[in-house]
């Protein structure tokens, strides 16, 4: 600390404003502390509103109203090919981000939590200080880190801002509709932006190292939106990795490695989506008896704690799944056992939605990760091609399924793939959390014609009383 510099007191530092950052914020102030965050945003929000979840969810509903227009010729209602006005679509997605900022820093200001944007570091577990910023030395009796992460760049080749070898966030930037898209890395990411590219119009090839994309999703769930993607993008390589990249002015030169047929092809941009690094370098760690593991993840217990007594993490910087909605849970739970609560992260089942089209959404244990575990599970499905609301709707192809164990009943998980499986998997997280049997599921009367229905009859197929799918021979 300088001489004669002034020091801001604070219950509780909250170093980034993302999901798990403002969640542990807005809790740690509903609960009586006082409480200051600091994030290099202008506002709270973090990746997720101003560069991830909310912009790529703006597109892909976008792109799922292109499919719906296309796909409502077979009904009897033409619109014409889609015209793609950029502008338009890129204010459309910078006005839902400012809609939900203000509200985010609304909700700030009027909890009375202090927000200091800047960068802060840790001088020790006590104080910390924070560059660009009036407030610059902060003396905390806690603190949470909720740092995030950032987009894992390929060997040899950084992302630039207007480059064309993208991350996540210059991609949803949409400068452009490209010609020629490569997307490296078979997960959501790639999957969600590179079909927004593909159905506004660029020729999308991707290339993933595996035998298989979208790791822990079982198969079945994945195979209506492998078979969609088959169609959209203009190839799907796996096995295959860039063995050399380069960017010139025009495009973007690769050679590739692996089971892909042309070894050298040229593209307009390529979107590298391999994964993510925490936010947990810079920080001043060092300064605390705050430890990483070898990935430089934050080492912390169920309650959020990390190695040091006076400080927290929660979200990406302390790894796990990498999800807004569990970072969130985390701030929660960080900010209760600060204020003396008894709470801890103790979840089964954290739901995961890829918002494709289809979309698929998974909660609780897969019935691959059952058969890894030697688990004796038995695995029911029910096809919504005898799902009323599904062929009204003309989305006949997905889905729902349900692991439940054999000899208690219990549901374990739930995979739904199709329209707004999204909106449908909470049934299925809040009946693993409960201990619901499926006796419990298919007995709760579900509307009809819903899609939520199916969950009903999932239930039901395990226990032979579904209506609309003929009983399985014992």
């Amino acid at each position: 600390m300088v001489m004669g510099e002034f020091t801001q007191e604070t219950d509780l530092l909250v170093i980034g404003g993302g999901p798990g950052g403002y969640a542990a914020a807005f809790r740690a102030a509903d609960l009586g502390m006082d409480v200051t965050m600091v994030e290099m945003d202008p506002g709270p929000g973090g990746v997720c509103l101003f560069r991830g979840c909310i912009p790529s969810k703006t597109l892909l509903y976008v792109t799922e109203l292109i499919h719906d227009a296309r796909r409502s010729a077979e009904m009897g209602i033409t619109f014409g090919e889609p015209r793609v006005d950029l502008d338009l679509l890129r204010a459309w997605k910078d006005k839902v981000i400012g809609r939900l900022a203000k509200g985010l820093a609304g909700l700030t200001q009027r909890r009375g939590i202090l927000y200091i944007q800047g960068k802060a570091t840790f001088e020790d577990s006590n104080h910390a200080r924070v560059q660009n910023s009036a407030s610059s030395h902060i003396r905390f009796k806690h603190a949470i880190i909720a740092t995030g992460s950032y987009p894992r760049p390929l060997p040899g080749a950084r992302f630039k801002p207007g480059g064309r070898i993208m991350d996540s966030t210059g991609a949803l930037e949409l400068a452009d509709i490209p010609n020629r898209l490569l997307v490296v890395g078979g997960g959501f990411v790639g999957l969600e932006l590179g079909s927004v590219y593909a159905s506004l119009g660029s020729k999308v090839v991707l290339v993933e190292d595996h035998g298989q994309l979208m790791h822990g999703i079982d198969p079945d769930l994945a195979r209506p939106l492998l078979d969609r993607l088959q169609g959209l993008f203009e190839s799907i390589n796996y096995n295959t990795i860039i063995d050399s990249i380069e960017e010139d002015a025009s495009g973007v030169n690769v050679t590739f490695r692996g089971e892909i047929e042309r070894k050298d092809q040229r593209f307009d941009r390529v979107l590298v989506s391999v994964g993510r690094i925490p936010n947990s370098q810079g920080i001043g760690l060092e300064n605390t008896k705050v430890k990483t593991d070898d990935h430089g993840f934050i080492t912390i217990d169920r309650q959020r704690r990390t190695t040091d007594e006076k400080i927290f993490a929660v979200g990406d910087v302390a790894g796990g799944v990498m999800l807004a909605h569990k970072a969130m849970h985390e701030g929660k739970v960080a900010a209760e056992v600060i204020s003396g609560m008894p709470s801890s992260f103790d979840f089964q089942a954290v739901p995961a939605v890829l918002y494709t089209d289809p979309q698929i959404a998974v909660c609780g244990l897969s019935e691959e990760e059952a058969q890894k575990r030697g688990l004796r599970v038995k695995a029911t499905r029910f096809p919504w091609s005898a799902s009323g609301r599904a062929v009204s709707m003309g989305v006949a192809f997905g889905m729902t399924k349900m692991i439940i164990d054999p000899d208690t009943q219990r549901v374990l998980g739930v995979g739904i793939v199709g329209r707004d499986a999204g909106e449908m998997i909470s049934e299925g997280v809040l009946a693993i959390e409960m201990g619901a049997l499926a006796e419990d599921v298919s007995l709760s009367i579900h509307p009809h014609p819903t899609l939520a229905e199916a969950e009903e009859e999932a239930a039901g197929a395990f226990l032979g009383s579904s209506t609309h799918i003929l009983p399985q021979k014992k």
